[in-house]
């Protein structure tokens, strides 16, 4: 198997527990008030995000279209967090759509658009 698709298949491995991580029922999440104070949950939203992104942007990243298939990898990860916000809020018992967690998804998903476009700079500079 080529380096790219075991980066595509981690991907979707991510994908699925990312969607397994968001559809949990709010009882069954840990309540711990210091994770609040810290806003842990922010970190946590941007750290999943940022690794969608950066694993599908990976098998890209040597395509003639690279920056554009990384943004809409980007839009795409943007668009599925504010998705599952509503999916919460609707579907899942006890859990709430969050303007900060889409914002937070947003942040890690763009966040991975803009580490490959830094990486990929750096690359043809030197």
């Amino acid at each position: 198997m080529s380096k790219k698709n075991i980066y595509l298949t981690i991907g979707i491995l991510w994908f699925a527990i990312s969607f397994y991580l968001l559809t949990i029922p709010g009882k069954e999440l840990p309540q711990i008030s210091w994770m609040d104070t810290l806003h842990v949950d922010k970190l946590v939203h941007i750290t999943m995000f940022f690794l969608l992104s950066y694993l599908f942007s990976y098998p890209v990243r040597k395509s003639s279209r690279k920056y554009t298939w990384m943004l809409l990898i980007a839009i795409s990860g943007l668009l599925y967090g504010i998705a599952m916000e509503f999916v919460q809020k609707y579907y899942i018992p006890f859990r709430s759509c969050d303007v900060e967690d889409m914002v937070a998804d947003g942040i890690g998903s763009f966040a991975g658009y803009f580490w490959w476009r830094i990486k990929l700079k750096k690359q043809t500079i030197l």
